[in-house]
């Protein structure tokens, strides 16, 4: 199985680039409000289990993709620098485990266009932040911006890139 680990800070546009990728590639989308929005509707964010349990529910269904043979899965997360590294090392493990591959996708974007993406209306839909207000408070808490330390990844300024555009872009660079 292939797993592309795409992240970046909230509204970046992982969710949009992950879809444009999914469909090009025929890889299942395993989006993080999937589990976010799940675990959100009993224990609310900050809730000691919240983070816990949003990190079972994803690697359990990681490693039995793994073990069913899944050709692919896109990930996206939002990756706080160290906070997050053992979760990582996890899905590595599993990946490894059952002869997988993993591509890590880091999309960035000027902080300018940050905050108008933040606004849009899509986000909505799922459990996401969606006041400047709030990303500017996680991003004074947690590195949000950073490169996971110990994997190479792929990193993309997407400011100006349409989601096709990026995705194809990632297609092509990782061959799938």
């Amino acid at each position: 199985m292939k797993i592309v680990f795409i992240y970046g800070p909230p509204g970046v546009g992982k969710l949009t680039v992950a879809r444009e990728l999914a469909k090009i590639t025929g890889f299942k989308l395993f989006h993080n409000h999937l589990t976010t929005d799940l675990v959100s509707a009993i224990f609310p964010f900050g809730h000691k289990v919240h983070s816990q349990l949003m990190e079972k529910i994803r690697l359990t269904v990681i490693e039995t993709a793994a073990k069913e043979k899944i050709k692919g899965i896109i990930l996206t997360y939002v990756y706080f620098v160290r906070e997050d590294d053992s979760f990582v090392k996890d899905v590595l493990r599993i990946i490894k485990k059952y002869h997988g591959k993993i591509y890590f996708v880091k999309l960035s974007c000027e902080h300018e266009e940050l905050h108008k993406r933040i606004k849009h209306p899509e986000r909505k839909k799922f459990t996401k932040v969606k006041s400047i207000t709030l990303l500017k408070k996680l991003m004074k808490e947690h590195d949000m911006i950073g490169n996971i330390p110990f994997e190479r990844s792929l990193v993309i300024d997407n400011t100006h890139m349409p989601p096709k555009t990026c995705a194809r872009k990632i297609k092509n660079y990782f061959k799938l």
